[in-house]
């Protein structure tokens, strides 16, 4: 009797034991992405099996073109979201409309939001909210330090194209970022991620006496006059190619359009902030040259 006691009371107190583990053994996440350049962090910490929805910025890699789509990130709405019964919500400081965000946080879900400054500390900022949403603390650490020196590996050879071009006595190109979404173009001016990537590669932005995206005139153009002309392939694209995008307002009387300098690159490795940022960088230093 008392033997069959002691039996029970053992194999109760292993089933006590039992219940902390099992109950350490929550759920993984599921996380919806609504900056395409978080999505890609997800993507290069390999924790992409986690997410369960996307917005329309993450085009890269291709496999989050198959993800599903809640929209574009500024004109979300609580139903498309909550229908993918996320747990989590990554994204910066642009996401919204605000309400739209209150509503998902009200629902119990946790917002991973980080700051859009246009910085290589966003890119930052992203890694470490991944990693803390994920678990993956350790790789998030890993590919912070990676980046950083790859960052700082570009910096120093943009720094380097700037006094080869000085000991030329080559003059300080002058560039126009133009945005084709609609009909009318727009051109960036400060507060732009367009605007930072050209201070990051040491050219002048003909537009920096203005904040954020401007619609563009004949005249405008005309009295900026760009060397160069930046664009994204989805603006030539929208353009219906290289000959129409040289037709919108003023391009075609600029130094730019007389030497034919257009750069074309993609929207998101440009504009994104993801941690593609250090070659992309790399790539516009070297197409200004």
């Amino acid at each position: 009797m008392t033997r069959r006691l002691w039996l029970q009371g053992a194999a109760a107190s292993v089933a006590m034991a039992q219940i902390p583990l099992l109950r350490a053994q929550e759920a993984p996440p599921r996380l919806v992405s609504l900056s395409g350049g978080m999505t890609e962090v997800v993507y290069r910490l390999g924790v992409e099996n986690l997410l369960v929805g996307t917005d329309t910025t993450s085009t890269y890699p291709a496999a989050a073109l198959r993800t599903p789509k809640v929209g574009y990130m500024r004109q979300l709405s609580a139903e498309g979201v909550l229908a993918l019964r996320p747990t989590a919500l990554l994204g910066t400081n642009e996401a919204g409309p605000a309400r739209v965000l209150d509503q998902l946080k009200s629902a119990g879900l946790a917002l991973h939001l980080v700051q859009a400054d246009h910085s290589f500390e966003e890119l930052r900022a992203k890694v470490r909210a991944v990693a803390q949403a994920t678990g993956r603390i350790d790789a998030g650490k890993a590919l912070d330090a990676e980046l950083q020196q790859r960052w700082q590996a570009s910096l120093q050879r943009v720094a380097q194209a700037g006094q080869q071009r000085r000991a030329q006595n080559r003059p300080e190109p002058k560039v126009l970022f133009v945005m084709v979404h609609g009909s009318r173009p727009q051109g960036a001016g400060t507060d732009t991620a367009a605007h930072a990537m050209l201070s990051f590669a040491g050219v002048r932005n003909v537009l920096a006496g203005g904040r954020g995206y401007q619609a563009l005139t004949a005249e405008a153009v005309a009295q900026a006059a760009p060397d160069i002309i930046l664009t994204t392939q989805d603006s030539v694209q929208a353009s219906g190619g290289v000959e129409r995008f040289w037709q919108h307002p003023g391009l075609a009387f600029t130094p730019a359009a007389r030497q034919q300098r257009l750069i074309a690159m993609d929207a998101m490795a440009l504009l994104g902030f993801g941690p593609r940022l250090p070659e992309t960088l790399d790539e516009l230093r070297q197409a200004l040259a």
